[in-house]
């Protein structure tokens, strides 16, 4: 039998946290079909896990995904593509996840590799990380999100010259256009991933997940709608046993304990 081509761990330190590593090492991690089935079931399973509540993607020092597996790809038609519905079909099993998805990037994250860091909620960056979306170097365009979701990270004057260019953006620059959240230093990305991995799972899963579809909200609606959609959801903790919780411990200076209701 042939290796997976994605590796599931959940982990026992820190609690609470399931780790995904990319597997295939040998083409720097590019993303094929198999791959996307194998990252859909394994997302799928992973939200309805009661004993997850963050899921880390990562790949290798070399490479987080260097893109798309073009070999496999190059002879396709648009018959083909849009028959089997391509990239729809599986990899956008990544926005029904409730639960926060943090992408622990070193090396090469580019083109449906960079696409999959964006449509992860976290990106935490090697210093040796690089970004970019090089479709247009081989005569084609993002497709899996990189015209509508780095537009919304940097905005659309950098995501227009990345796009049109196909340059490779550091780690550093990713940072300071606001795609990344924070870059350290390689040989402790998953250190300090892991470290924010576990404060996220320590708190209240339904604040939690609360957090994340306000958040998205902002990006799918006016201030208006999202700032009264972001008000009911705040009311709605109110009837958390966590709330009460967490409020109650705060008053007597001690940790909550969170029961995740």
């Amino acid at each position: 039998m042939s290796e997976p081509l994605i590796l599931v761990e959940v982990l026992a330190q820190p609690a609470k946290v399931a780790l995904i590593r990319f597997n295939r090492p040998k083409v720097l991690n590019a993303l094929n079909d198999q791959l996307a089935k194998e990252l859909e079931a394994a997302l799928t399973t992973l939200d309805s896990d009661p004993n997850v509540h963050v899921i880390v993607v990562t790949g290798n020092e070399k490479a987080f995904a260097a893109g798309a597996d073009i070999a496999a790809m190059a002879d396709w038609s648009y018959a083909t593509v849009f028959n089997q519905n391509y990239i729809s079909k599986h990899w956008e099993a990544a926005k029904s996840v409730r639960k926060p998805l943090i992408a622990a990037v070193s090396g090469y994250a580019l083109g449906g590799g960079c696409e999959f860091a964006m449509m992860c909620d976290i990106i935490i960056a090697a210093d040796t990380a690089k970004f970019g979306q090089p479709e247009i170097t081989i005569g084609t365009i993002p497709g899996m999100g990189g015209t509508q979701r780095l537009p919304r990270a940097v905005g659309k004057a950098k995501a227009m010259e990345w796009c049109l260019t196909g340059r490779m953006v550091t780690a550093q620059e990713a940072e300071a256009a606001g795609l990344v959240a924070r870059v350290v230093p390689a040989e402790k990305l998953m250190d300090e991933v892991l470290a924010t991995a576990g404060k996220i799972a320590a708190q209240s899963l339904p604040a939690v997940m609360k957090v994340k579809e306000t958040i998205n909200a902002a990006f799918e609606t006016t201030l208006d709608q999202g700032l009264k959609f972001e008000r009911r959801e705040f009311h709605s903790t109110f009837a958390l046993s966590d709330q009460k919780e967490g409020m109650r411990a705060f008053i007597e200076k001690r940790k909550p304990e969170f029961k995740n209701q």
